[in-house]
């Protein structure tokens, strides 16, 4: 027999009716915006099978919008989320779209910038408020954002892995999942940690030579 825990029974701490189409949205949309570069003026949400059916109804536009505006499952605004990215001059476009073979509740979140080019995070929301993210920017990856986690770019290069890990393990810091993927010269890290981050780890892989970007996205309320 399964042993049940408490999240299971009660589900997500949240605003809305449901936690797949509401939480777990709201929670797609939070690490996207911890992802990308904040500048965006749009935001295109391609939405598929069961988000591009009851998106209206079950509020994951609404949830969504609140997630990319930094506010949580559980944020009372969320409701108010459409009227308050248009105050801000956040333009929003929902497309209801096909993206092959992924879960039904899937989104691919297209960041819109005047000065680079667009930048897309992909997510889906897999029941109880919980989520994967599975592609950045043409990079499949795979991360729940239930732990705290390091996302880093680089030049791909000999010893990159473990200069990477040397920083944490100095700092006394365990790496829970690493993954990497490579796209040419360029390998995409994801590291989900044992133990909060601070800055100072951030600006230390920073400043390693060949590290393009890096970034860490704390756990997302659920």
């Amino acid at each position: 027999m399964k042993d049940y825990g408490g999240f299971d029974i009660l589900g997500p701490i949240m605003v809305g009716p449901s936690s797949s189409h509401t939480a777990g949205a709201a929670r797609i949309g939070r690490i996207g915006k911890e992802i990308v570069d904040n500048s965006f003026y749009k935001v295109t949400f391609y939405l598929h099978g069961s988000f591009a059916k009851t998106y209206k109804g079950h509020g994951t536009d609404r949830a969504l919008v609140a997630g990319i505006l930094g506010m949580d499952p559980s944020d009372e605004r969320l409701k108010d989320s459409l009227n308050i990215a248009q105050e801000k001059g956040i333009e929003i476009e929902f497309i209801e779209a096909d993206l092959g073979y992924v879960h039904p509740n899937t989104v691919k979140m297209v960041f819109h910038y005047h000065d680079r080019e667009d930048y897309y995070v992909i997510g889906s929301s897999i029941g109880g408020g919980n989520i994967l993210i599975t592609n950045i920017n043409g990079n499949e990856i795979e991360f729940s954002g239930d732990y705290p986690t390091i996302l880093i770019r680089y030049k791909d290069q000999k010893g990159s892995i473990s200069r990477i890990s040397s920083i944490l393990s100095k700092a006394d810091i365990n790496i829970a999942t690493m993954k990497v993927t490579r796209q040419g010269s360029i390998a995409t890290m994801i590291m989900e940690i044992d133990s909060p981050f601070n800055q100072r780890i951030i600006d230390s892989i920073s400043s390693l030579d060949e590290v393009i970007y890096v970034t860490g996205i704390n756990p997302i309320e659920r």
